[in-house]
């Protein structure tokens, strides 16, 4: 089949970016939907929001797109993906009842059960009322409380003791998004160990697994504050050698697709595995049914070969015939720079200074999540601004090449963590094969 020419990609944020920023390098012609000011520059905007389905289904059949790739959850879980198969347009991305693995948390317990994936114990509960009176009533020790749908990343509370769980309880009662996702309770064991993340690309019978990273989910510097969309992340993560990851493969990814399938809910797109790596192996603690944000700008820096290929395989269930995709050597890091006030309520139109001599940065680039034109350049459009991405040939470097170029970006209330890709840095000085990576790590600022 001739590779697509032309590509929409859905979505606005620094995923997006990165996705149309890849495809544009691999030869395609971008069209992003509704984008950020970002995306205008190596792409054509279009000024369509994602959740429009018919909107973007009727654009996509008169501007004759190719391949259409998903970005975010929201419209996967609405169904964008039946509606385009149904009009018979190609797209990237799983189905609605598929996209509940991510939508649903109750449903991503289902299919583990069925699969035997490695995961914590739980009880769920559809009443609040109902989740109170279990920790009461139950030994008090350390929970994680989760509601069911989507939360934008927020909708996932570690508790240390009972008070935190009623704590966390109250909070998703309060919050109307929070709220509106929470049709079910999860109350989990809490896991201890290593965070991070794998993610697959799968056409529903071939799976292609991609390189791990570490997310940093809290606000503040030492994992403190509360949850965010996601403040950095890193690839690849350390923790996790050849064995490891294959162990991963064999006994979550691939148990996880064939449960899919045996449910009759195959799944077509990323699958991506929150992990925590525990005295007992890996463990999930949940999954995403599409790219990571900012994982995908971490991971995508790192990809010398085609992403295109890979995407258009997928959406045609012929991901057995192409070639495994090549890796960059040497690591990534992406630096999220945000509004002061996120995650909650931020100001908008803050004009950005500094972003051409940020993109002059040795290996960096930076990939815009909440931006758009304003009078006379680039202003703030929400919570998660940029995520500052570079590369290096270790760890370390990538990290000094990251925050070198963050230095460079200027609006008023702008602010960042100091210290992503810092416990990869930690381990790789704890392990005996680290290479020059420690010596390079007081290069990089604190």
């Amino acid at each position: 089949m001739t590779t697509p020419r032309r590509v929409l990609v859905v979505g606005g944020g620094g995923r997006e970016h990165a996705i149309a920023w890849k495809l544009a390098k691999d030869g395609a012609e971008v069209l992003v939907a509704p984008g950020n000011a970002g995306t205008a520059a190596i792409a054509e905007n279009v000024p369509l929001a994602a959740t429009d389905v018919p909107a973007l289904v009727e654009f996509a059949r008169r501007r004759e797109v190719d391949l259409t790739v998903v970005g975010p959850e929201a419209p996967l879980v609405a169904g964008i993906v039946d509606a385009f198969q149904n009009a018979g347009l190609r797209i990237f991305g799983p189905t609605a009842r598929a996209a509940q693995i991510e939508g649903s948390k109750l449903f991503c317990k289902q299919i583990l059960h069925r699969g035997d994936v490695p995961t914590a114990m739980f009880r769920e509960f559809r009443a609040m009322a109902r989740a109170r009176e279990y920790l009461e009533a139950r030994e008090d020790m350390p929970v994680v409380i989760k509601a069911d749908g989507l939360a934008a990343g927020k909708g996932v509370f570690v508790c240390a003791d009972r008070a935190a769980a009623l704590e966390a309880l109250a909070a998703i009662s309060a919050d109307p998004q929070l709220a509106a996702a929470s049709g079910g309770i999860l109350v989990e064991e809490r896991l201890d160990g290593v965070e991070v993340s794998v993610m697959a690309i799968t056409d529903g019978r071939t799976i292609v697994t991609l390189p791990p990273l570490q997310d940093h989910k809290a606000a503040h510097d030492g994992d403190q504050g509360p949850n965010t969309g996601g403040m950095g992340a890193y690839c690849p993560a350390p923790f996790v050698d050849a064995d490891m990851l294959a162990d991963i493969e064999a006994r979550i990814l691939v148990p996880t697709v064939h449960a899919m399938r045996r449910a009759k809910v195959p799944f077509q797109g990323v699958l991506y595995a929150g992990l925590m790596l525990t005295a007992q192996g890996p463990k999930v603690l949940e999954f995403n049914a599409r790219f990571g944000d900012p994982e995908c700008e971490a991971l995508l820096a790192r990809l010398d070969s085609s992403l295109l290929d890979l995407l258009d395989a997928t959406a045609d269930r012929r991901l057995d015939e192409v070639q495994p995709p090549i890796w960059r050597n040497g690591a990534s890091v992406t630096v999220v720079m945000a509004s002061a006030g996120y995650p909650g309520s931020v100001e908008k139109g803050r004009p950005i200074r500094g972003l051409d001599a940020a993109a002059r940065v040795t290996d960096a680039q930076v990939f815009h999540a909440a931006t758009r034109a304003g009078d006379g350049g680039v202003v703030t459009d929400g919570g998660r601004v940029l995520a500052v991405t570079a590369t290096g040939a270790s760890l370390a470097r990538a990290k000094l090449q990251a925050y070198t170029a963050v230095k460079e970006i200027r609006w008023p209330g702008a602010w960042c963590r100091k210290d992503i890709s810092d416990k990869g840095l930690r381990h790789e000085r704890e392990t005996p094969a680290a290479d020059d990576a420690s010596t390079l790590a007081a290069e990089a600022p604190p």
